[in-house]
């Protein structure tokens, strides 16, 4: 096969794997993008792969598929979020913070307003109101037409007020 081929079969393997991951067979996804990523490597087989491990619970195993797929495409924003996300879940805060900022300078990411969520999410947990509020604002303005963005920030406003 080409390269060109190879891509396409990675690709069509990726997203049978997600539609799978979506279905709730996690054991049949991961084995799609495991076969994806051994025709092809890519920064997004690796992080749908993380998140479907994580679906499990194996959040180390999640986020070393994240950082595959930085190593892979440090371009690409979903991984650095999704690591801050395994680490929230995880309850290691402060720890999570440095990723979801990297998340938030990534040049390839959508949807761009998560890391703010997710950091305006810290933030309240953490009572650094103000924080939180300049990440809400930031989630509002990265995605002005999302309507958990719009409520989290205008919450927390009348929570200040």
């Amino acid at each position: 096969m080409s390269d060109a081929e190879d891509l396409k079969h990675a690709n069509e393997l990726w997203q049978e794997a997600y539609r799978r991951q979506m279905a709730g067979d996690l054991d049949e996804a991961i084995t799609l993008y495991r076969r994806s990523l051994a025709v092809w490597p890519t920064a997004e087989a690796h992080t749908f792969l993380g998140w479907t491990y994580s679906f499990q619970g194996r959040f180390e195993d999640a986020m070393e598929e994240c950082l595959k797929a930085i190593k892979v495409d440090p371009d690409f924003g979903n991984p650095y979020n999704d690591i801050g996300v395994y680490l929230m879940q995880q309850g290691k805060l402060d720890e999570a913070v440095p990723w979801l900022e990297k998340a938030k300078r990534a040049p390839r990411y959508e949807p761009r307003q998560f890391p703010f969520m997710n950091l305006g999410r810290i933030y309240v947990r953490q009572g650094h109101w103000w924080k939180a509020l300049r990440e809400f604002e930031g989630a509002v303005a990265a995605a002005p037409g999302d309507a958990e963005a719009r409520k989290a920030l205008h919450g927390l406003r009348a929570k200040l007020n």
